[in-house]
């Protein structure tokens, strides 16, 4: 269906919708560096979320009606928690370069949670991003686009790093002392991601599953690009790389100690040979 207002010379398309994703739009949707997510809760009291997400390569299409995006850990549960009481999503992409531009999928979504062979699934260990809590798999029955021209231009100058870097740091306490840190990522999501704000349930298999959340990046590092493209890491140092470094000092305290024995005995053989 298209919708439409007349001028007195023209048509201007306002918008079309579709029962998929046309192609052209996938591919699109795909170089997008944010899109924003909007779920709601039933009780008209309850509070309306909408959600940017903005880690490249964490969007996917599975085909013309079904996407999926990887939930990095947050601040809060909302779109987990609404998802849980009634499935109804939306996923928007606007243009902020090039022509205007925007897309909605409206859905229904489901939640497949850190540790569950659903996640498993669509997510291997050696894809996943450090802090990734969860997959929302929306199955979508109707797509709109329209022009987007009231969306300013703005020129992309790069990826935020804290995000990613918070959830290395969090998996590496985990890593270090799995389970009872307390200071990790399973506790955060213990502490912070259980309820939404209007008290409904949020992670529930995550924390409790038993899996030991690890960062994909190996070598502990902290990432300093984005996630999905040619990253370059800066290291943190692993354990064993301390344990080297106290190996190269004894031996240079050893090697010096050596050096100065010897010239303390030369020095006394000299001394008796002159006496004598």
């Amino acid at each position: 269906m298209t919708l439409s207002f007349w001028t007195t010379t023209t048509t201007i398309v306002m918008g079309k919708t579709f029962d998929y994703i046309p192609e052209d739009y996938i591919r699109w949707a795909l170089k997008q560096h944010v899109f924003w997510v909007a779920t709601a809760p039933l009780s008209e009291s309850g509070h309306v979320n909408l959600s940017p997400k903005g880690v490249l390569g964490t969007f996917h299409v599975l085909h013309k009606n079904k996407v999926w995006y990887e939930d990095l850990t947050g601040s809060g549960i909302e779109t987990i928690s609404h998802l849980r009481e009634n499935g109804r999503i939306t996923i928007l992409f606007n243009a902020f370069e090039g022509g205007p531009r925007i897309l909605r999928l409206f859905g229904r979504g489901t939640v497949h949670e850190f540790g569950t062979l659903e996640y498993n699934a669509l997510l291997p260990v050696e894809e996943r991003n450090p802090g990734s809590r969860g997959v929302i798999v929306v199955e979508v029955d109707r797509v709109g686009t329209s022009c987007g021209w009231g969306v300013p231009l703005y020129s992309y100058a790069g990826p935020r790093e804290t995000l990613v870097n918070f959830g290395v740091k969090l998996e590496r306490k985990d890593q270090e002392a799995p389970w009872h840190s307390g200071h990790g990522l399973v506790a955060y999501w213990q502490r912070a991601n259980q309820k939404s704000v209007d008290g409904l349930p949020g992670l529930q298999i995550a924390h409790v599953s038993g899996v030991t959340p690890v960062a994909p990046i190996k070598g502990k590092t902290l990432v300093t690009g984005m996630v999905g493209q040619k990253a370059k890491p800066e290291a943190i140092p692993a354990p064993w790389i301390g344990e080297g470094v106290r190996l190269v000092l004894a031996f240079v305290m050893g090697l010096v100690a050596a050096v100065m024995y010897g010239q303390f005995a030369g020095i006394a053989v000299d001394r008796i040979g002159l006496r004598s």
